[in-house]
């Protein structure tokens, strides 16, 4: 505004000038037409004028140098001398003058500002022009005119106070609005950032911190105790039977129960302890400042004592009970990753036991629960290629043929044998390792369906990731990356995501999971049901197929729970437009009723365990090389679908 201000000023400056020097130059026309060229005729300028002319003229402007709008006048030949000079004694301007040069060869006009030719203070207009009497019209030599300059700078300050008070008004008024748009964009900005950065760290049901905002906190709190400062107590909080609060009542009514427990718990700690949404039903505390294991188990009573009080849900009364686990730092551990392992040992210890509140204990650890030692081995196995991948089959309940089979991963452990995903998955969640392990899986499922393509099985391949791996810089470049290495379509490739995965509702994982359907890659939610997803996610989320946990499945045709469960999830599924998988086929009683009830799609143990892929080729459609020993070799084999 300063800037734009002193340009104008100096602007105005400039043009108060131009305005002054016009003025002088009309006052200068005006005596030379009416007192100058009517005393003159041609003869008059070859030399000094005669006496009668002298006399004309002095007549002529002496009023106007009485009255001092005349300062000066001097009539004067083309080379320069003086014909007529109201004051022999001033100096005029030499004739070389370019100002007066170019009035007498070029018959322009010159107007200037210069100082008064007669030695007094102050400045006068100078106006050189051509001298043209009325009787000729021709120009007969040079008028040299001076002009008071006060009374026309006086004018033109005034003009120019004028305009500066208007430019400062207006500067002025400019400079309050301009503040006033940058100071409510300002305040709009900051309370955008506010709330994104709360939405970023806090949990959308609950408003607690979530695991990242815990995480930090707790890496906080490790490191002020690694320092000298006083030790503390991570704590895991999960409620028990949460899944039947859902079941029988609904989502929404277990929305309200973690909004309840989480109000519940926030009262039940003290004012410096921290409490956070982890996912689910699972809540963490982070307690500072306790020394030993008995303050922290007096603390957590008061805790199970709030939470054991009942509730009412949806028009229920509930008592809550839930399995607590801890672990101490930094005597437990000085690693927050390793802290929450140790205090979810304890929890599910708890979940086992009678005691609800339980703390790690380094001898009562198993060896499934010393994970670091497991993440070392897991990292020699990825080295030493002892993974292996074998194969379940999906099959379309309308045709009974495979529709695409689901890679499983394996561990081929030297000393305990096959370890299934359980008990190695975890580890790997835990740590960065689930990036390796996840491309391993990628490349090795994509390199055997190249082979069995090459048989004419054109069986898409389904792969579980992690939300670890949506969440990683570049996943979606990479997975793009392996497809085209081993010359496969993205739709050959399904990612089974569980709805954990989308509890945290993360932008990043959101944005992963648009830009993997953009380019064609399918997208699957895994163990529906056993989550948190909300139907507006759902209907929000790309993905173009959901798996009904085997939990519901299991025991379709004996449980009418299960089945309008299912029943439930078919509709809402179907109604979104969106194919549905059951897992967990086990029996014939399950598959026909998931065939009446208009399922999709089955896996499960009742039409084919998990196996290597040529097994499966073989049994679902026999291979080229084993075609001699099968009775009919040029039909497709089926698994055998009624409806009902």
């Amino acid at each position: 505004m300063a800037a734009l201000g002193a340009v104008l000023v100096r602007n105005e400056q400039h043009s108060g000038t131009e305005r002054g020097l016009a003025q002088g130059r009309a006052q200068a026309d005006v005596i030379t037409q009416m007192a100058i060229a009517p005393a003159l005729d041609r003869r008059d300028l070859q030399g000094p004028v005669s006496a009668s002319v002298n006399q004309r003229l002095h007549q002529a402007i002496d009023l106007a140098l009485y009255k001092g709008s005349l300062t000066g006048i001097r009539l004067r030949t083309f080379d320069g001398s003086i014909a007529y000079s109201d004051d022999a004694a001033a100096a005029s301007v030499p004739s070389s003058d370019p100002a007066f040069r170019t009035v007498a060869d070029h018959g322009g006009t010159t107007v200037a500002v210069v100082a008064s030719p007669d030695g007094a203070p102050g400045k006068a207009i100078r106006v050189l022009e051509p001298v043209v009497p009325n009787a000729t019209g021709q120009a007969t030599g040079v008028l040299e005119l001076y002009l008071p300059y006060a009374p026309i700078a006086e004018v033109v300050q005034a003009e120019e106070h004028q305009t500066y008070l208007r430019l400062a008004e207006g500067l002025g008024a400019l400079y309050v609005v301009l503040a006033l748009i940058s100071w409510s964009t300002t305040r709009r900005l900051r309370h955008y950032a506010a709330n994104q950065a709360h939405q970023a760290r806090h949990d959308p049901l609950t408003e607690l911190p979530n695991r990242s905002r815990f995480r930090e906190q707790a890496a906080a709190a490790v490191e002020a105790a690694e320092q000298g400062g006083q030790g503390g107590a991570i704590a895991l909080v999960d409620l028990d039977r949460f899944k039947e609060v859902n079941d029988t009542l609904g989502h929404h009514a277990g929305d309200e129960l973690l909004q309840c427990v989480a109000q519940r718990l926030s009262a039940a700690v003290r004012t410096d302890d921290l409490v956070a949404r982890l996912g689910g039903d699972e809540f963490g505390l982070l307690l500072p400042g306790v020394a030993s294991a008995e303050v922290a188990r007096n603390l957590l009573r008061e805790v199970q004592r709030q939470l054991s009080e009942p509730m009412e849900i949806d028009g229920a009364k509930l008592t809550v009970e839930a399995s607590v686990g801890l672990a101490l730092y930094p005597k437990h551990g000085t690693d927050v990753s390793l802290l929450m392992r140790h205090a979810d040992a304890a929890m599910y210890q708890g979940k086992r036991g009678s005691e609800r509140t339980v703390v790690w204990q380094p001898e009562s650890a198993t060896p499934h629960t010393q994970w670091h030692v497991l993440l070392t081995e897991l990292q020699h196995a990825l080295s030493r290629d002892e993974l292996v991948l074998n194969y379940q089959p999906k099959i379309d309940l309308g045709t009974g043929q495979v529709c695409g089979v689901e890679a499983l991963v394996r561990w081929d452990h030297p000393e305990r044998g096959f370890l299934p995903p359980s008990e190695f998955i975890p580890v790997a969640e835990s740590s960065t390792l689930i990036h390796p392990l996840t491309e391993w899986v990628l490349r090795r499922a994509l390199g055997h369906q190249r082979a069995w393509q090459r048989y004419g099985l054109d069986w898409p391949v389904a792969v579980n990731v992690s939300a670890h791996n949506l969440e990683a810089p570049g996943f979606v470049a990479q997975v793009l990356g392996i497809v085209g290495a081993f010359g496969a379509r993205p739709q050959d490739l399904l990612l089974e995501l569980t709805e954990t995965a989308l509890a945290a509702d993360n932008a990043t994982t959101e944005a992963s999971i648009v830009a993997l359907r953009e380019a064609g890659v399918q997208v699957s939610l895994d163990d529906f049901g056993t989550g948190t997803t909300g139907l507006l996610q759902l209907r929000s989320m790309p993905v173009q197929e959901i798996k009904i946990d085997a939990v519901f499945v299991r025991e379709l045709g004996a449980n009418s729970g299960d089945r309008t469960m299912v029943q439930a999830m078919l509709e809402l599924a179907h109604g979104i437009g969106v194919r549905v998988v059951a897992e967990g086929v086990e029996d014939q009683s399950s598959r026909d009723w998931l065939i009446a009830a208009g399922c999709d799609a089955a896996q499960g143990y009742y039409f084919q365990r998990p196996a290597p892929w040529p097994e499966l080729a073989e049994r679902f459609a026999p291979l080229p090389s084993h075609r001699s020993a099968v009775a009919e070799p040029a039909t497709r084999q089926t698994v055998e679908v009624v409806r009902t």
